[in-house]
C-alpha cells in the first residue's frame, strides 16, 4: 500500500474541531496505484483521472484514520455509492481536478459528516437557478462565491444526509444559511451545522453532532 509521505497531508484547521479530523492533499500522478484491490473493482470502468482522484482522496481518509488509531483498510463504496468506514467511524471523501479531501470523526462525537471541495470560481449562470431555492436567491449578491459556496455545502450536506436515511436528495430539498451556519433538509428536517473555507478552492463540511445525553 502506498502512502506517498514526501506528499504531506495538510490539516484544514479552519474546518477541524476536537475530535474532527480534515486533510487535503494534492492529486499527482500515480494516485490510483493507492486503490486496495476492493476498491479498484468500483472504478473498473472508469477513466484514469477517476481512479487516481479517488485513490488519492483514500490516502487522505488512511492517513486521517491512522491519527483515529484505525487500521487503513479499504473504503469500499457501498451500493448507494457512499464510502464504508470502519466500524465506529463517520466519515467523507470528496476532490475536484486538483485537490484530494477528507474528513472522519468517530461516531460518538458525531452522526453524521459530509465534506465537499469546488474550484473557488463563480456558478456559472445556468446553475444558479438549478442550486439554489428562492430564498437562497435573495441573498446572492453578499459575495462572489456565493452561490458556488452554497453548492458546495449542500453537496457536504447531501453526503451527510444519505447514510442516515438513503434518501437521495435534489438541490431544491437543501437549504442553506451561511450566515447562520446551517443546512436544513426539508424532506426529513434533519438540521446539520455548516462551514467553508475558500482559498484556491472552497472545502465545505456539513455535520451533525452527538449531543451530551447521546441523542
Amino acid at each position: 500500500m502506498r502512502f506517498y509521505p514526501s506528499i504531506p497531508i495538510t490539516q484544514i484547521t479552519s474546518l477541524s474541531g476536537p475530535g474532527l479530523l480534515i486533510g487535503r492533499r494534492p492529486i499527482c500522478a500515480g494516485d490510483e496505484e493507492a486503490l486496495l484491490p476492493s476498491e479498484a473493482v468500483s472504478y473498473s470502468n472508469s477513466v484514469n483521472a477517476v481512479r487516481r482522484q479517488s485513490g488519492a482522496a483514500r490516502i487522505v481518509a488512511r492517513s486521517l484514520l491512522q491519527e483515529l488509531g484505525q487500521p487503513c483498510g479499504a473504503i469500499n463504496k457501498s451500493t448507494g455509492g457512499a464510502p464504508t468506514w470502519p466500524k465506529g467511524i463517520v466519515g467523507s471523501l470528496a476532490h475536484d481536478r486538483e485537490t484530494a479531501v477528507a474528513a472522519v470523526s468517530s461516531t460518538s462525537s458525531f452522526l453524521a459528516l459530509g465534506i465537499d471541495i469546488e474550484p473557488a470560481e463563480p456558478l456559472p449562470d445556468d446553475l444558479i437557478d438549478i442550486v439554489t431555492t428562492d430564498g437562497e436567491r435573495s441573498r446572492l449578491g453578499l459575495f462572489p462565491l456565493y452561490a458556488r459556496c452554497l453548492f458546495v455545502l449542500k453537496e457536504a450536506v447531501y453526503k451527510a444526509s444519505f447514510p442516515l436515511n438513503g434518501l437521495f436528495l435534489d438541490f431544491c430539498d437543501i437549504e442553506i444559511d451561511i450566515e447562520k451556519g446551517i443546512g436544513i433538509v426539508s424532506r426529513t428536517g434533519h438540521q446539520f451545522n455548516v462551514k467553508y473555507e475558500i482559498r484556491k478552492d472552497i472545502v465545505g463540511i456539513a455535520y451533525i453532532e452527538v449531543r451530551a445525553d447521546g441523542v
